[in-house]
């Protein structure tokens, strides 16, 4: 008995499963199905991201099969930009064998990771990403993209990866910040570390899977994890009555840079975390359903991506989706 559904005002899979929204609908089948799905039904449905809504309008914008609007402004320009694109692939589950996506991963592995460091940059040339110019959320949102496009086995990747579990912090008001590369950036780290570094690093390395995780790898979710639980995901930790950023209350996708507290349970919940710091944010998620057991994007980008997602202030299947798998793996281990 699927307990966790009690929580929910209406059952909204077999809404999830419509066609209009192949990711979605992919997803819904392999991990929230309410009956058996065939192999067959589940490989059509994957195959359907690549040819019916936003992937392919996405891939025919595509610049000579390698980059999105300019070369040199494959961060600058938000969201249309190489990044964007790669990461917005990544979580509509496009397939990283696509020969324009392949391109596209050479093109950023080129112009945007550290060849000597492995972390990845906001500006840089065809010899690699300035050093000068990293920055971490960027690191853990391309490490994950990389990993959920098929890239583990990639060194560049395990180089990026090795980058996050070596400078990757979880300052907490600490009375000096750290000093030397690549901590001169203080809006990154400072005496408190970024919040959406922390949380983009942790969800790059969930996205490995539990079997392949080295000793740095699972230290670092560890402190990451903890980081993030000690400010019961959105709060103050040092005054624990305050939201920190009232903005990461508003639920979004995709949401790029930012953060908000339905992507932090989605990543602690992923990685088997059932601690009650969490509760404060299951409740919020719970409160924040329709009379039809369904959620709203109340947070976009649209108007700036390659390709509007879903309706700001609209029912969305995406929020929806991620707060039914956040429910049930909180849920169905307190039962």
């Amino acid at each position: 008995m699927e307990e966790w559904l009690n929580y929910l005002k209406a059952d909204p899979r077999n809404w999830l499963s419509e066609a209009d929204n192949p990711s979605v609908r992919y997803l819904a089948m392999t991990e929230l199905a309410t009956k058996p799905i065939s192999k067959a039904s589940i490989k059509k449905a994957k195959r359907e991201i690549m040819t019916t809504g936003p992937v392919p309008i996405i891939l025919f914008k595509q610049n000579d099969d390698r980059y999105w609007e300019t070369v040199e402004g494959f961060y600058d320009t938000k969201y249309r930009g190489t990044v964007w694109q790669l990461l917005v692939l990544a979580e509509l589950y496009a397939d990283g064998n696509d020969n324009r996506i392949k391109q596209a991963v050479e093109f950023i592995l080129n112009w945007s990771q550290d060849r000597e460091s492995g972390d990845f940059a906001t500006r840089g040339s065809l010899r690699g990403g300035q050093r000068m110019a990293v920055i971490p959320c960027l690191t853990g949102n391309m490490v994950w993209s990389l990993l959920r496009l098929g890239y583990f086995e990639d060194p560049r990747v395990q180089k990026g990866i090795e980058w996050i579990t070596k400078y990757q912090r979880y300052d907490d008001g600490i009375e000096k910040g750290p000093s030397g590369w690549p901590y001169e950036r203080k809006t990154c780290w400072g005496r408190h570390t970024c919040h959406m570094g922390v949380v983009k690093s942790l969800k790059a390395l969930a996205e490995i899977p539990p079997d392949r995780r080295s000793e740095p790898v699972k230290q670092t979710i560890k402190s990451a994890a903890e980081y993030l639980l000690k400010h019961h995901l959105f709060k103050k930790s040092h005054e624990l009555s305050q939201v920190a950023k009232p903005a990461w209350l508003n639920l979004g996708f995709p949401l790029m840079w930012n953060t908000d507290v339905l992507e932090m349970l989605d990543v602690l919940t992923a990685l088997g975390y059932h601690d009650m710091r969490m509760q404060e944010a299951i409740d919020l998620i719970i409160t924040k359903q329709d009379e039809q057991g369904k959620w709203n994007l109340e947070n976009t980008f649209n108007g700036r991506f390659q390709v509007n997602i879903e309706k700001k202030g609209k029912p969305s299947k995406w929020v929806t989706l991620n707060a039914l798998r956040v429910l049930r793996g909180y849920l169905e281990e307190q039962d």
